[in-house]
């Protein structure tokens, strides 16, 4: 896939923390219960952390009781690059931004009680978010 953002490894490196880096660049997984925006509640907009492209509004975020935000849907079907994980033994569904490849998470189809029915299990790292004004 072609992306619309599109930076060297060295560029990536200096314009996100190490720990970004890790999450978005190389699809690390930040620890559960660790994330910063897992408990955020205020009406708002969720965008990639590398390049800022919008991904999901929040009231699409549930809690899921897994550790990590969840969302039932991305902004726009197209925000988002589903891609099959078949890494550390399992089938997974890893979730990418479509502007710029980063790594976001993974979704899973066990949302339930969701309208879609989709988990999409996403790193605070990977996540900035804007509150709406007041």
């Amino acid at each position: 896939m072609s992306y619309r953002v599109e930076k060297t490894d060295e560029q990536w490196r200096s314009e996100l923390s190490p720990e970004q880096y890790a999450v978005l660049r190389q699809s690390g997984t930040e620890r559960a219960w660790t994330g910063e925006l897992l408990d955020e509640s205020r009406a708002g907009l969720y965008a990639c952390a590398a390049c800022g492209a919008e991904l999901f509004q929040s009231g699409t975020k549930f809690d899921s009781h897994c550790g990590w935000p969840s969302f039932y849907e991305s902004v726009r079907p197209e925000a988002v690059e589903l891609i099959e994980d078949n890494s550390h033994g399992m089938v997974r569904t890893e979730v990418r931004c479509a502007n710029c490849g980063s790594h976001l998470g993974h979704v899973f189809p066990d949302g339930f009680g969701t309208p879609t029915g989709d988990r999409y299990c996403m790193n605070s790292l990977s996540l900035s978010f804007t509150p709406e004004a007041d």
